[in-house]
């Protein structure tokens, strides 16, 4: 069943895919009724889930889940994969692709991989309050409270020891 959003409690479960490119408004509107319409059909088992799906800053794909309604299953799960696969291949992106990291500064996203955020680090590009979108965050209040995050108050912290 859909729920709103905003209206998924705190503890509820959410998974962060980040997409290679920003949709545009032309993309996302389309989308929202597919969206509400992949929460409202997702089952467990038979179960109904309490889910909700949104696109963040144009650029993030998070599938909420009142686990205390009904808990995801392995094939729930598989569900929700072959939902975004279908979403990949009906916008031209990639949303499974976990390689880069995204960080927002004077309002612009950029994204780097791993090595690329030591040169990035070095150049002071990327500096201990840059915010950083951590995509491994588990819990709707760990999204509100944490998303995006001082790059130096997360797991990226060991980058800027001395």
């Amino acid at each position: 069943m859909y729920v709103a959003f905003d209206h998924l409690p705190p503890q509820a479960r959410v998974w962060i895919y980040q997409a290679s490119r920003p949709l545009n408004e032309e993309e996302l509107m389309p989308l929202l009724p597919r969206l509400a319409a992949f929460a409202e059909e997702w089952t467990s088992h038979g179960r109904q889930l309490a889910a909700s799906a949104q696109f963040l800053h144009r650029q993030f794909l998070v599938i909420g889940l009142d686990e205390a309604v009904a808990g995801a299953s392995g094939c729930s799960i598989d569900a929700s994969v072959r939902f975004v696969q279908e979403l990949e291949q009906r916008l031209g992106l990639t949303l499974l692709e976990k390689s880069r990291m995204a960080f927002l500064s004077n309002g612009e996203l950029s994204f780097l991989t791993r090595p690329e955020l030591r040169a990035a680090i070095a150049a002071g590009q990327v500096q201990v309050n840059t915010l950083y979108f951590n995509n491994t965050l588990t819990t709707k209040s760990e999204l509100d409270e944490q998303w995006p995050a001082p790059a130096g108050q997360t797991w990226l912290a060991t980058y800027f020891a001395a």
